[in-house]
């Protein structure tokens, strides 16, 4: 198949926010076997949507569009859908009853102007949006598929993956199966470097890719059924795994935090936290995920010394060794397994900076866990692009040292 994707919004083109929507779809077409040609962005006009969606209709097999799907005024691509199809929009009576019942369950009247966001064209279908308000349209006519979604990217990512990839799959000539390899500890040009031997198959296709919180080592065949397009899958997933090693952490929809859950849970183990460089930040990721989050009991955040010394951390320790040290994050995890009562307890300090801390640059990063077997420790991947990006590694690799501990990589002192 022949694609392109049409985004919509003038906000793209004022550079206000990045399409990370069309990345996403980019990446996730050519797994599929299908090619991508062209792809446009186009502000809130019915006039210019109409003209770039005819271009697309002229020239492509499938045209993505994302965008466009609220309420108000200027979102106009069911609209433009209708103008270049010549087919006029009606109320789906069912659309309408859900698009109703979503706004009693938060208690509210329905603005009528939503209204618009329940209509479909004869040539479409909805697509289910469970976590938004908007359906997506799913267009078939004269050999050609529209799919339109929402823009906001949670939404868009669940409709693309559970109902839009469905649906396409007999399009796509054969059954497609793909295994997502999580990888944290090195950057997206060694996990290539590791995998340089896989990168060149044809199929399965192996190709990486940098994520907020992992390298994606994404592995995709294409087979005539669903079973044989696994079996190829695993074949080079076992492959890639003796490549990569201990460095995979999970496969698919995997985070840090899910993994550390699971493995706690599976050893009926508690963990507690104190953070002084991530402010919070490892807190928060814990409890992204139910399981690890029912296993967590607390954080503590201690960013001056005062605090540290009147949650356990010993003052000669602080005043000794300083609040950026390895000392001190053991100090911390131990006060944290004892001031909480934890099986586990993880220190973090460090200096996310603008400026750096006690003669300590800026990404210095000191991580310790205690835990009923013992101590182990060591230090960040001493990032310097930012304070946020500083926080946010920091956390995630605590938690990966987390991981390695409780899966036995590590070996306590």
């Amino acid at each position: 198949m022949r694609a392109e994707i049409l985004s919509c919004g003038t906000e793209l083109l004022l550079g206000h926010i990045s399409d990370t929507n069309a990345t996403y779809l980019e990446q996730s077409l050519a797994p599929l076997g299908i090619d991508l040609y062209f792809v446009s962005h186009v502000g809130d006009n019915l006039e210019r949507l109409v003209d770039t969606l005819r271009r697309a209709w002229d020239r492509s097999d499938l045209i993505i569009m994302t965008g466009g799907l609220g309420p108000t005024e200027d979102d106009l691509a069911r609209e433009a859908i209708s103008t270049l199809l010549g087919e006029t929009m009606q109320v789906d009576p069912e659309l309408e009853a859900q698009l109703r019942a979503r706004f009693a369950r938060m208690d509210a009247v329905m603005p009528e102007r939503n209204l618009k966001q329940a209509t479909l064209i004869p040539s479409a279908s909805s697509l289910s949006n469970p976590v938004g308000s908007a359906p997506g349209w799913w267009v078939e006519k004269d050999g050609r598929i529209l799919v339109a979604m929402p823009g906001v990217p949670r939404e868009m990512y669940r409709m693309w993956e559970n109902e839009a990839v469905p649906r396409l799959s007999p399009y796509t000539g054969g059954k497609i199966f793909t295994r997502i390899l999580r990888v944290y500890g090195m950057g997206e040009s060694t996990v290539e470097e590791k995998l340089d031997h896989l990168i060149h198959n044809t199929n399965p296709t192996v190709a990486t890719y940098a994520k907020m919180d992992a390298v994606d080592a994404r592995i995709t065949a294409k087979a005539a059924t669903s079973e044989e397009a696994e079996r190829l899958v695993a074949e080079i997933e076992v492959l890639a795994r003796q490549a990569l090693g201990d460095y995979v952490f999970g496969t698919d929809k995997d985070t840090l935090a899910s993994v550390v859950g699971t493995l706690l849970q599976a050893r009926g183990q508690t963990l507690g936290v104190m953070e002084s460089l991530t402010g919070g930040f490892l807190s928060s990721a814990i409890t992204d995920f139910q399981t690890s989050s029912s296993l967590f009991i607390g954080g503590l955040v201690a960013y001056s010394t005062d605090l540290k010394a009147q949650l356990g951390v010993p003052r000669e320790t602080l005043d000794r060794y300083g609040v950026v040290s390895d000392e001190t994050a053991r100090a911390m995890a131990h006060a944290t397994r004892e001031f909480l009562g934890t099986d586990f307890g993880i220190g973090v300090t460090g200096v996310a900076g603008p400026d750096e801390q006690e003669d300590k640059p800026v990404g210095t990063v000191y991580i310790a866990i205690e835990g009923p077997e013992g101590v182990v420790s060591g230090t960040g991947p001493g990032w310097r692009a930012g304070r946020s990006e500083n926080k946010r590694h920091a956390a995630l690799t605590a938690l990966n040292m987390l991981r390695r501990y409780l899966e036995g990589q590590l070996t306590p002192e």
